[in-house]
């Protein structure tokens, strides 16, 4: 299986934390990740958003079809979003369209088991793999990029 958590890209600020809209630059930023998840992550590909506008924007640079999902809502469990993505027994990949500081911690909690306050910046992922080999299920780090990494 194959985990892409990906942060939404840069957002409004605003008190309705779940109506904030991407700003011209997080609109870039999830056009460039999306271009490069498109060329780089394996398919069959199974697509999971937080109903946050933002997260919405930002997976609908994919233009593939996606799901919405309350257990990747801004401030979720670090346990939530790895069941939402039935991790690390899914086929194929997982992409999860989420917030801090949930992501990074699943992001630890899958590789540590324990749910370490990492940072992700916004617009960027990190992807993980798991391949069950005789019974043991070793997790990889297969990449973590910023979109501010990806050429224009």
């Amino acid at each position: 299986m194959d985990l892409i958590l990906w942060r939404h890209a840069e957002a409004e600020d605003g008190f309705d934390d779940l109506a904030r809209a991407l700003t011209p630059k997080g609109k870039k930023q999830a056009s460039r990740m999306a271009e490069w998840l498109t060329q780089n992550i394996p398919q069959p590909w199974t697509v999971i958003a937080s109903p946050a506008r933002r997260t919405q924007e930002t997976v609908a640079a994919l233009n593939v079809p996606f799901e919405t999902h309350q257990k990747c809502r801004p401030g979720a469990h670090p346990e939530t979003i790895l069941e939402a993505a039935a991790w690390p027994y899914s086929e194929g990949s997982v992409i999860i369209v989420g917030h801090q500081p949930t992501l990074g911690m699943a992001a630890a909690l899958a590789l540590t088991h324990q749910p370490y306050p990492w940072s992700l910046r916004k617009g960027a992922m990190i992807w993980l793999t798991s391949r069950d080999r005789e019974g043991v299920s070793p997790v990889q780090l297969r990449a973590c990029l910023s979109p501010d990494l990806i050429g224009e």
